[in-house]
């Protein structure tokens, strides 16, 4: 058929995906070994040739055989071809180009926090309506500031930021108290703890280089790996919903095209879903519903169809079901639930079918061109090209050297953004707190040391005081009359009885006063 995509053979009529109704989505279910890998393989085979790429999440490492050429050595293959009546049936390799969010098994996929933005951030976390608002305001005021936020770094630095300054920012912004943003810092720990620091980073996937074709026009088909991925199930959630938003807001409205533009096979697609909160749910039906219009086509793998939520089920137009197992009440609900999605066909009972189909057979119902689903038919699926299975390690370094995208991702570019400035910021108060403190401590010192100066100086000036009074004293003292010794007392007093009876015997005053000036040194 064609400007389609032949997917097997019905009990009637050949099963094929019309291309100008794939970006309708799609769901690809069924229990463990009954052939959802081979179905995933032979669509992405199928969009690939006809110039539309693809992209895969590879959870057991299986799907990388899609890079390398099928064989012989599958007889199965080649078998179901003949039986189909694949006329063009030839082994082939395709244009895969591996990514890993981790950087282990291809090239890394990264993405800043500022494009993830707090919306998604706050849906993703599962945060309350004033959480959310604190996270808004975080962003807003680190646009404000010129920060960027890049990492969980810059975010978590951002919002310790914020809780020191919440009295600047409630006259501006709103209160933000340091119990909300000790919450929102935990979950940002969480999604550190599962590897988001590996996501979060630059340089940042440009989506351009999920829709490209190769030099023969066959459309990329993109694998993440995503075995390590599936063990932090936050992370794969957060990555997913970040690609089918991104592709909703960078790609151009197209309507309905004749052919998607991209295609995403989403395996597991339960760890999505999971005790995810509601607002997150309702986020995912908004992109899957909206995302076709950009001609993004979303087909969901899952174990059991009971797995997708009903808002998010009811855009999904082309259904392929494998073989499910009764064994539990809730299997049984599933074969039920599964059963009634179907257009009816009066030739077939749905529900006792979903338990009878053997390995690589499967319910399928596809939209027509003109948009009606065709009834429900029991079909053979038809076998891939390319390798079914895992590759080497040798094999997978070999097209990741050889891929068109070598060299641009690999090594992760930490520029300056929140973290370092803030970090600066910091050291920069911290040292002028120091200069600050040392400039308080000399001063204190000085003015001690001038305290102690005048104490001195005073105790200088009272002990010269006291000295010079001392010596004014001793002054006094030496200028004073010596006192007389007795001998000098009774030279004095027998002088002065001579001088007195020789006066008398000269006769009068004269003799006395001529004695006296004779003797006058010692009649003093």
């Amino acid at each position: 058929m064609a400007d389609s995509i032949f997917i097997g053979k019905g009990e009637e009529h050949p099963q094929a995906l019309v291309l100008k109704r794939a970006n309708r989505h799609g769901l690809i279910a069924g229990a463990t070994g009954t052939g959802k890998t081979v179905t995933l393989q032979t669509l992405a085979e199928g969009f690939s040739r006809e110039g539309v790429p693809v992209f895969l999440s590879d959870v057991k490492g299986d799907i990388a055989g899609m890079a390398m050429r099928g064989s012989e050595a599958a007889a199965w293959t080649g078998k179901r071809a003949a039986e189909l009546g694949i006329a063009d049936y030839d082994y082939a390799r395709n244009p895969v180009v591996f990514w890993d969010l981790f950087g282990e098994q291809g090239h890394p996929i990264r993405t800043t926090i500022s494009e993830m933005g707090p919306l998604l951030l706050a849906r993703l976390m599962g945060l309350n309506e004033t959480q959310e608002g604190v996270l808004s305001v975080a962003f807003r005021y680190a646009d404000d500031l010129g920060l960027l936020i890049l990492d969980l770094k810059d975010l978590q630095a951002v919002l310790s930021f914020c809780g020191e300054n919440a009295g600047e920012l409630a006259t501006k912004y709103g209160n933000v108290t340091k119990a909300t943003i000790g919450t929102i810092q935990r979950q940002l720990l969480q999604l550190e703890s599962q590897g988001a620091a590996h996501f979060f980073a630059e340089p940042a996937l440009d989506i351009a280089d999920f829709i490209g074709v190769d030099s023969e026009g066959r459309g990329h088909v993109n694998i993440l790996a995503a075995d390590r991925l599936m063990q932090s199930p936050r992370l794969y959630a957060t990555f997913l919903l970040w690609l089918l938003s991104e592709l909703f807001e960078t790609l151009p409205e197209v309507g309905d095209p004749d052919k998607p533009k991209l295609v995403f096979f989403f395996d597991e697609a339960h760890l999505l879903f999971d005790e995810a909160p509601k607002a997150l749910l309702d986020k995912v039906e908004q992109v899957v519903r909206l995302v076709r219009s950009k001609g993004v086509g979303v087909y969901f793998i899952s174990q059991n169809p009971i797995d997708i939520p009903e808002d998010v089920a009811g855009q999904l137009g082309n259904r392929v079901q494998h073989a499910l197992r009764a064994f539990t009440p809730r299997d049984q609900r599933a074969i039920k639930a599964a059963s009634e999605t179907f257009r009816g066909n009066p030739k077939l009972n749905v529900v006792t079918a979903i338990t009878e189909l053997k390995v690589g057979e499967a319910l399928v119902s596809l939209l027509q061109a003109d948009g009606a689903p065709t009834p429900v038919e029991r079909t053979l699926i038809a076998p891939p090209r390319s390798r079914v299975g895992p590759i080497t390690p040798a094999e997978r370094g070999e097209i990741i050297n050889g891929s068109p995208f070598a060299g641009k991702y690999d090594e992760m570019v930490d520029r300056e953004s929140a973290y370092e400035k803030l970090n600066a910021r910091a050291a920069e108060t911290a040292e002028a707190a120091a200069r600050s403190d040392a400039e308080k401590e000399a001063a204190k010192a000085a003015a001690l040391q001038a305290k102690l100066d005048a104490a001195a100086a005073k105790e200088q000036a009272r002990a010269d005081a006291v000295a010079a009074r001392e010596a004014a004293a001793a002054a006094r003292v030496a200028a004073r009359p010596q006192p007389k010794s007795m001998t000098e007392k009774l030279i004095e007093s027998t002088a002065r009885s001579a001088a007195t009876s020789i006066g008398r015997q000269l006769g009068g005053s004269l003799g006395s006063k001529l004695l006296r000036g004779l003797l006058g040194g010692l009649l003093k």
